[in-house]
């Protein structure tokens, strides 16, 4: 029982992550004239504020000295706070410089990356339908780079960097809160001296944008703690290949938030790569609903076969009352 409420808690959070990440195109243009970096910056400040006060009100500092203690689990830490440096700055930029659509493409990309990954560094094998979703990916990044004349190197830089971040968080295995506050204070100082320079530069937007503008560049803090908090508690409770499906959330609202509301070309190109992206999708999907069913009616065989005769069900007992050959016990 306890298993599968942690489960449940972990397919609630991510549905949370994803579902936030999915909306936060919105809110990036609204931070306008800042820059994509001096966003990020403000990002990585705030964040270490609001989990900072959620700590305090928790009262959650024992693994602080725990996590000292342990130079292999900080140094993964540090590249967590790398890789999804690289993803913010990307996809703030992108978001503010047209590039919702590309964007949303790294992101349906990534469940692919991510059990690409699984297979590679974690020696899980794949189903053969799998294989093929995966094979369907290549194939649409193929499409995508000759449609655009170059690789899509916003998509497939925010696939492998989210990808590679979801990694090291189950790797490393800590609490979303606990993670994301250990992340967030080895990005404060860079950030914070880099706003300091800025400033000292007369060029942060913080002060000379207004109080409305600094609320909404303190407000990062929380746009960014809220669904990676969820998403950390995701990645500690769920299989990587489980991540994969959630992760359709997002880019589904990205995509279409690019398509209309933002009023972003499609050419013909872009939809043949796109389609092939979500055939790739569907058939993991397809995949995954199968082996599931097929896993729970396997795991219910074996109950059954695991209990005394005489607390079997009547159908499952011989008109004479004795034991059930053996291969009518399904072994």
């Amino acid at each position: 029982m306890a298993g599968t409420n942690e489960q449940r808690a972990g397919l609630l959070s991510g549905f949370g992550a994803y579902g936030l990440w999915g909306l936060v195109p919105l809110f990036w243009p609204l931070l306008k004239p800042s820059g994509a970096i001096e966003i990020l910056a403000h990002r990585m400040v705030w964040s270490l504020a609001v989990v900072g006060i959620a700590l305090l009100a928790l009262r959650r500092w024992a693994w602080i000295g725990e996590l000292v203690r342990q130079p292999k689990k900080l140094g993964l830490i540090a590249v967590a706070a790398a890789v999804i440096t690289v993803n913010w700055g990307l996809y703030i930029w992108s978001v503010n410089n047209g590039h919702v659509v590309e964007a949303s493409l790294g992101y349906f990309i990534n469940p692919l990356v991510t059990i690409a990954m699984g297979v590679l560094l974690l020696g899980e094998r794949l189903r053969p339908v799998q294989w093929v979703a995966v094979g369907t990916g290549v194939a649409a990044v193929l499409v995508l780079a000759i449609g655009y004349g170059r690789p899509p190197w916003i998509s497939l830089t925010l696939a492998f960097s989210f990808a590679t971040y979801g990694l090291v968080k189950k790797k490393v295995n800590m609490g979303g809160l606990e993670s994301l506050s250990a992340e967030t204070a080895v990005l404060f100082v860079p950030a914070l001296g880099y706003l300091l320079w800025l400033g000292a530069q007369g060029d942060a937007t913080f002060v000379s944008g207004g109080a409305g503008h600094a609320a909404l560049l303190a407000a990062t803090g929380v746009v960014t703690a809220a669904p990676l908090v969820l998403f950390g508690a995701a990645a500690i409770r769920v299989p990587l290949s489980t991540l994969g499906l959630l992760q359709y959330l997002a880019p589904v609202f990205q995509f279409g938030l690019g398509i209309l509301y933002f009023h972003e070309a499609m050419p013909p190109e872009r939809w043949a790569g796109f389609a092939l992206v979500w055939l790739a999708l569907t058939l993991l999907t397809w995949d995954a609903f199968r082996t599931a069913r097929r896993t729970r009616t396997r795991a219910a065989q074996l109950a059954a076969s695991a209990q005394p005769p005489s607390q079997r069900p009547p159908h499952q007992l011989p008109a004479d009352g004795s034991s059930p050959p053996y291969a009518a016990r399904g072994q």
